[in-house]
């Protein structure tokens, strides 16, 4: 099972949903960089469950240890361990389920790869193993920091068919953590409130769009042909649990228009080179081209509901399942910081292969 991502900035996860917990091994983070564990903290507490109704009720504090890698403060250059332990597991929850393949999860796919399971909350498929990617983006952050990059912002731009109406560029981590649903739009994210009640309600759930904005990003990163930087964000993304879609720029919308009005035209500013629209969303060739990053993610409705949905079970036997265990009526919220998190890891990664060649 592959469970690393990057090159010259590599993590790899471990853990699973309901087990003793879950982390991440960095490999290739640059020493002499200040860290601390309430940096990496700070993220995964907007990653964790239990933070409003909008969210599981699992309680989990998802307090980060460092285990390695770092020393009076400061990154040493060799590999950085985390660990997350799990508190709140109940993995006697999904125990009427480990025969029953449950509707649009991992378990019959995974079976059907390994041949074994873990039933228990789905395992190694449970988004809790992003947290490791979270802990991982907490420090990619502070490489890009050091190296002068901007902010990157995610937020929820839509809920089912409810649309934040937002200047992209213009968004602040302060208008997205000002409310539970993660939209900088007040009047969006209060019907977005209602749906995902509504949803909550009646045992279903809804899925949405996460934008995301990296500022700052320097032009010259990206590795063609086939590490190009819009094609690593796309794995990145598509890699993340519930993720069914990806654009950067004008992505499908861009179908629409012609070459004359979908093109970025160029002007000098000082001694840089800048386009005057972005519907290339940062990227050209697949190499950045020192614009802000744009990008968005479609993430699918939770497919753990509680009304019936029909299934089989391993001996192919017809089932009714009403799934039980906590879960989130819409992932959106807290789908924020994960796609934050890898987009830090792609451009840190990108940024120091191109170090590599340049220094």
């Amino acid at each position: 099972m592959s469970s690393h991502f990057g090159h010259q900035f590599r993590i790899s996860t471990f853990g699973e949903s309901h087990g003793g917990g879950v982390g991440v091994i960095v490999d290739g983070c640059p020493p002499r960089i200040p860290l601390s564990v309430e940096e990496i903290q700070l993220e995964l507490d907007r990653r964790r469950p239990g933070q409003s109704r909008l969210t599981t009720p699992r309680q989990e504090a998802d307090r980060a240890e460092i285990l390695s890698g770092v020393f009076e403060g400061q990154t040493l250059g060799t590999s950085i361990g985390i660990l997350v332990r799990n508190s709140d597991a109940r993995p006697q929850a999904y125990e009427d389920m480990k025969d029953t393949f449950r509707p649009s999860h991992a378990d019959y796919t995974y079976e059907a790869k390994y041949g074994v399971r873990n039933w228990q909350g789905g395992g190694r498929a449970s988004a809790r193993e992003t947290i490791g990617r979270v802990a991982a983006g907490a420090i990619a952050r502070k490489v890009l920091a050091t190296a002068g990059m901007g902010a990157i912002t995610g937020w929820v731009s839509s809920v089912r068919d409810i649309h934040a109406d937002v200047d992209p560029v213009a968004v602040d981590r302060a208008a997205v953590e000002a409310g539970p649903t993660r939209c900088p739009d007040p009047q969006a994210a209060e019907k977005m409130i209602e749906a995902i009640d509504a949803a909550r309600r009646d045992g279903d759930s809804l899925g949405g769009v996460v934008t995301c904005v990296a500022h700052g990003v320097p032009p010259g990163l990206g590795e063609p042909v086939f590490d190009k930087l819009d094609a690593d964000l796309a794995k990145a993304m598509l890699s993340l649990p519930a993720c069914k879609g990806f654009e950067i720029g004008s992505g499908f919308a861009g179908t629409l228009l012609s070459g004359l009005a979908h093109n970025d035209a160029f002007y000098a500013e000082g001694d840089r080179v800048r386009t005057r629209t972005n519907r290339s969303g940062g990227v050209q060739g697949g190499i950045s081209n020192g614009e802000a990053l744009v990008l968005r993610a479609a993430f699918k409705p939770t497919a753990t509901i509680r009304q019936a949905q029909e299934t089989v079970n391993r001996d192919l036997e017809s089932r009714q399942l009403e799934a039980q265990g906590r879960h989130d009526p819409c992932v959106l919220p807290r789908a924020v910081p994960m796609v934050e998190a890898m987009v830090a890891l792609v451009i840190c990664d990108h940024w120091l292969r191109q170090k590599s060649i340049t220094d």
